[in-house]
Parts: structure tokens; C-alpha cells; sequence
């Protein structure tokens, strides 16, 4: 049996916390450097794990993309675990739907997929992955924008839960780059 492999959650993040929509905020802000981080990161992970909505929209959007870096191809053949309630089939290739105890499922992926297991954008699973103590990486996208409503990253928890920042960048000053590491013996 492997040893449990590390899972990352990857989030776009307003300043004041906003989550929802990166979509419509972010793109202002997009250059090569935010590109690279994303190419970087898709090529170095085995898995991407979505939740529902995200799986919907990335589904809708990559399977007829085709550049010449190879990243549409990549995204569109590596094996993607979605949860979902709602979901009974996934048309998007390699696409795995996790049914019953979703805490259980991923504790059984990370302990059978070899590499890393990638969590892009999915704020809602993100939210019950780190309440279940499932998220090792927490990797923050900070865009230089005060929105002022949308849903925050962070909902209650149970308890605190502590992480050490590991990372830090910025990109042409303004976006930043922070990793986190969750402490475990804290």
C-alpha cells in the first residue's frame, strides 16, 4: 500500500476573501507568470479533484481545446475525481464520480493514486477537505481587488486549524502567490 499522497487545494482569491466567480474578476490580472504557475502546477499533478460546479464548467470548456503547450491536452486526459450529489453520469473524459462518504473516498484516493492530487478552483469541497483534515496544501492566488460580496473562502469550522505558509511570490507586484502547509501536530 502507498503512502497517503499529498492533496492541494488551489483557489483565486479577492482580497477581502471572495472566492465566487474568479471568472469575472480575475482575468484583468492574468499574465504569462499567473499561465506558467497553472502550466506548472497541471503538469506536476496526477489527479485533479473537483466538486460539482466546477467539474460542469471545466467540462463545458476543455474538451475542444487544443494549444500547442500541450496544457488543453493534459487537463483533458488526466483522471479527474468529481463529488457530487447530483451527478449519475460524466461525459468529460477520464472523469471519476465519487459516491457515498466523500471524506472516506478521498482518504482512499490519497492513499492509492500515486503523485499529487490537485483541487483547482472547487471552494465549496475545498471548505469540507480541510474540515475533514484532508487538504496537506493550501495554495492562495491573491488578486489586488476589494469585491465587497461573494462567497468567502472560509466557512465555519469545527476547530482551528493551523497551517504554516511555505511560499510566497508576486507577480508584477500586485498578485500574490501563497502557499500554506497544514500543521497536523500543532
Amino acid at each position: 500500500m502507498h503512502s497517503p499522497r499529498r492533496l492541494a487545494a488551489t483557489v483565486f482569491v479577492s482580497l477581502d476573501g471572495v472566492v465566487e466567480s474568479p471568472e469575472k474578476w480575475s482575468f484583468p490580472y492574468w499574465n504569462d507568470e499567473i499561465g506558467k504557475f497553472k502550466f506548472e502546477e497541471t503538469f506536476a499533478s496526477d489527479a485533479l479533484l473537483l466538486g460539482r460546479v466546477t467539474y460542469e464548467g471545466f467540462a463545458a470548456a476543455w474538451p475542444s481545446r487544443k494549444d500547442p503547450d500541450g496544457f488543453a491536452d493534459r487537463f483533458n486526459t488526466m483522471p479527474k475525481y468529481v463529488a457530487s450529489r447530483t451527478l449519475k453520469t460524466l461525459a468529460w473524459n477520464n472523469s471519476h464520480l465519487i459516491e457515498g462518504d466523500l471524506a472516506k473516498a478521498v482518504s482512499k484516493l490519497k492513499r492509492e493514486l500515486d503523485g499529487e492530487i490537485v483541487v483547482p478552483a472547487s471552494y465549496q469541497l475545498g471548505r469540507t477537505l480541510i474540515e475533514h483534515d484532508l487538504v496537506d496544501e493550501l495554495r492562495l492566488v491573491v488578486f489586488p481587488v476589494v469585491l465587497g460580496a461573494g462567497e468567502r473562502l472560509f466557512g465555519k469550522t469545527s476547530d482551528k486549524k493551523p497551517m504554516r505558509l511555505v511560499g510566497t511570490q508576486t507577480v508584477d507586484g500586485d498578485v500574490a502567490f501563497l502557499t500554506y502547509e497544514r500543521v497536523r501536530d500543532a
